[in-house]
C-alpha cells in the first residue's frame, strides 16, 4: 500500500529508505504527513502527568524523526516513600530503574524479550540453531528437574517464542512487586534456569498461552549453548554493531547469563532503529539482519492470548486494527511501548516508570493517537 499525504510526501515498500546507522534524520511533522498538532496535544496530556509516569514519546515517519519530548519525574522522592532496600531487581530503585545508574539509558523490561527472540531468528539464520521444531530441553543437558513430565522434553524452540511452554507459571495476576510472583521468586534464585525447569508442566506444549518471563530466559540460555556466546555478546556482534547501536546495559543473572526476559538498557532513539529493521522486515541497509522471513511468521504464527484486543507472537504482542492490519507491539514493565506500523511507516516509543500504583500508558489508545495524527483529513 502507498500512502501519500496531502503535501505529496509519500511512503511505501517501493520507495528507498533511510538508514539512520550513525544518528537519525530529524524533520517536521508535517512534511511526513502527520498532524503536528496532534501529536503535541498528545504530549502534553503524557507531561501533564494524567497519564502516569511518563519519561518520553519518540515519533518515526519514513525514517526520520518528526517528534520527540522528554518529560521529568522525582523518581528520588517516590523510591523514599517505599522505605525499601536498594537493590538490581527492587523496582523502586532510581540506581536501576528507569535510568540506569544517572545515564540516559532507559530500562526496557520486557521490551529485552523481542530482542531475544531476534536473536534466536539470528541464529537459525546462521545455522547455529537447527530450527524452530526443535526440541529445546535437548540443549539442558546439564540440568534435571525436580519436577520430572515427559511434555516439558517435547516443548519446541517455537512453544517458546509463543509463550505456549505449557509451564504452570503466574507473573500476570499481581504487581512485579508481589513476592508471590514465579518471576519474581525467579529473579530471587540463585539459578533461574533451575527454578525455571523445576517448575511443573500444567498443559501440553503448544496447547495455551501463559505469559512466563522464565520462558526467555530458557532462549538465554539457548543461545549461550548453540552459538558458544553469552546473549549480550551475540547481540552486539549480530545486531547492534549493524543498527549502529553502542550505548547500551544489559543485566546479567548471579549464574552470568544475560537477563532476556527484562534486563536491557537503551535510549529510545535506539530502541527505534530495532522497530525500522522489523518495519523492514528485517533488512538493514543491504544486509539481511534476521531470516527473510522472520517478521512475517511473527505476524502469521499469533497466538490468542487473554485479551481480545492483543495476539502474540514471538515474544512481540500484536495488535490487529482497521482493515486487517497488524501493528507489533513491544511492551516492558513501567510503560515500555514501541509500536510499529507497518501500512504507515511509523515507529513510536514510549517510555515511563508506571509502578507505583499507576496504570501503565495503554497501547492501544497510544497507537490510535499515531493513525489519527496520520490521518491526512486531519492534516491543517
Amino acid at each position: 500500500m502507498l500512502i501519500c499525504a496531502i503535501n505529496l510526501v509519500c511512503t511505501g515498500p517501493d520507495l528507498p529508505a533511510k538508514w539512520p546507522t550513525t544518528a537519525w534524520e530529524v524533520t517536521s511533522a508535517s512534511s511526513q504527513g502527520m498532524n503536528y498538532d496532534s501529536l503535541a496535544a498528545f504530549s502534553a496530556e503524557l507531561e501533564s502527568g494524567d497519564l502516569g509516569y511518563i519519561d518520553g514519546m519518540l515519533v518515526i515517519r519514513n525514517g526520520m524523526i518528526i517528534f520527540e519530548k522528554e518529560y521529568t519525574n522525582d523518581y528520588d522522592s517516590l523510591f523514599k516513600t517505599t522505605n525499601t532496600v536498594p537493590g538490581k531487581y527492587n523496582y523502586y530503585d532510581p540506581n536501576w530503574h528507569p535510568y540506569y545508574n544517572n545515564t540516559r539509558l532507559h530500562t526496557m523490561q520486557s521490551v529485552s524479550k523481542s530482542f531475544t527472540a531476534a536473536a534466536v531468528g539470528i541464529a537459525v539464520k546462521n545455522g547455529q540453531i537447527p530450527g524452530l521444531n526443535a526440541k529445546i530441553m535437548d540443549y539442558f543437558d546439564g540440568y534435571e528437574s525436580s519436577a520430572p513430565d515427559p511434555r516439558r522434553n517435547a516443548m519446541t524452540i517455537r512453544d517458546v517464542l509463543t509463550m505456549t511452554t505449557g509451564i504452570q507459571w503466574d507473573e500476570s495476576s499481581m504487581p512485579y512487586t508481589d513476592s508471590t510472583s514465579n518471576c519474581v521468586q525467579m529473579e530471587k534464585s540463585s539459578d533461574w534456569i533451575q527454578y525455571v525447569i523445576d517448575q511443573p508442566m500444567a498443559f501440553g506444549p503448544g496447547e495455551k498461552y501463559e505469559y512466563n518471563s522464565g520462558a526467555t530466559m530458557l532462549l538465554s540460555y539457548l543461545i549461550n549453548k548453540t552459538t558458544g556466546l553469552d546473549l549480550t555478546d551475540y547481540v552486539k556482534t549480530n545486531l547492534f554493531d549493524v543498527l549502529g547501536i553502542t550505548d547500551y546495559y544489559w543485566k546479567h543473572t548471579p549464574k552470568g547469563l544475560t537477563d532476556a526476559e527484562g534486563g536491557l538498557y537503551l535510549t529510545p532513539r535506539d530502541l527505534a532503529k530495532f522497530g525500522y529493521l522489523y518495519l523492514h522486515n528485517g533488512k538493514w541497509g543491504n544486509k539481511q539482519v534476521l531470516p527473510g522471513n522472520w517478521v512475517e511468521i511473527t505476524h502469521e504464527k499469533r497466538v490468542d492470548t487473554t485479551s481480545p484486543w492483543f495476539k502474540y507472537g514471538f515474544q512481540w504482542w500484536l495488535m490487529p486494527y482497521g482493515d486487517n492490519h497488524t501493528a507489533l507491539l513491544a511492551s516492558g514493565l513501567g510503560g515500555q511501548r514501541m509500536i510499529v506500523l507497518p501500512e504507515l511507516d511509523i515507529v513510536a516509543v514510549f517510555t515511563g516508570w508506571n509502578i507505583y500504583e499507576m496504570p501503565a500508558l495503554n497501547s492501544w489508545m497510544a497507537m490510535n493517537k499515531m493513525i489519527n495524527a496520520a490521518d491526512v483529513e486531519n492534516e491543517s
